[in-house]
């Protein structure tokens, strides 16, 4: 009888050795990107995926504040956050808050995608955003990932 395989966290830092990746998002639309960094961080591309185990692999998204949207989303697409007192809403349009934090939109929409737990939070410490084209990750050397989005 074949066995299903389980990964175990304890495995997890010995007999698999986590991948870099770097991404260009330059003129990538934010949504279909953001799909397919989630997947890669939750480690979903891997034979060795297990729900309740972190067996993704890094990645490293650069030029992070040129992705596309499309339609006049840049204006009416809305973030927003609450202070926690009464009327504490805030609301920012994407091209006000790509002017302010060029990185956070990507960040958000990643996030989003991801479990909603202390394992979500632990994959999303493995994305690395950088608005310009460079990085100083050079010593893990990173392999390039195309992606059609």
């Amino acid at each position: 009888m074949q066995r299903t395989f389980v990964a175990k966290n304890e495995e997890m830092g010995k007999s698999w050795d986590r991948d870099w990746y770097v991404v260009n998002a330059d003129g990538k639309r934010l949504g279909r990107l953001a799909t397919e960094i989630a997947t890669i961080l939750q480690g979903k591309h891997k034979p060795i995926y297990t729900p309740h185990v972190d067996t993704g692999d890094y990645v490293i998204v650069i030029n992070a504040e040129r992705v596309e949207l499309t339609g006049d989303k840049w204006d009416k697409k809305l973030y927003q956050r609450h202070s926690g007192y009464m009327g504490g809403l805030k609301e920012m349009t994407y091209r006000r808050l790509v002017a302010r934090r060029p990185t956070l939109p990507m960040k958000e929409a990643v996030r989003r995608m991801l479990p909603k737990s202390k394992l979500g939070k632990s994959m999303l410490r493995k994305l690395k955003l950088y608005e310009g084209p460079t990085h100083p990750h050079g010593a893990q050397s990173p392999k390039d990932l195309d992606i059609d989005a």
